[in-house]
């Protein structure tokens, strides 16, 4: 989430400073898209360790069933 917020807050004062906007209005719009970047990012964050934490509990229950060469019965 941190992470988050550290990008959202820079493409916010970025774009921001390209538009030739003043600091003050460039620091405010930087918030505003710190907010919104760290909540997204919790968000897929939370959905990525869900779909994770189900992918090793799955491989956990699987059985192991190696597979064995085995030749054809003769007649």
């Amino acid at each position: 989430m941190i992470l988050g917020a550290i990008i959202g807050f820079l493409i916010g004062v970025g774009l921001s400073l390209a538009d030739e906007c003043s600091w003050s209005t460039a620091i405010w719009r930087g918030c505003a898209a710190a907010l919104a970047v760290a909540v997204l990012a919790r968000w897929w964050s939370g959905i990525w360790l869900h779909n994770l934490r189900a992918a090793v509990k799955q491989r956990r229950q699987a059985p192991l069933n190696i597979p064995v060469k085995s030749k054809p019965a003769t007649k």
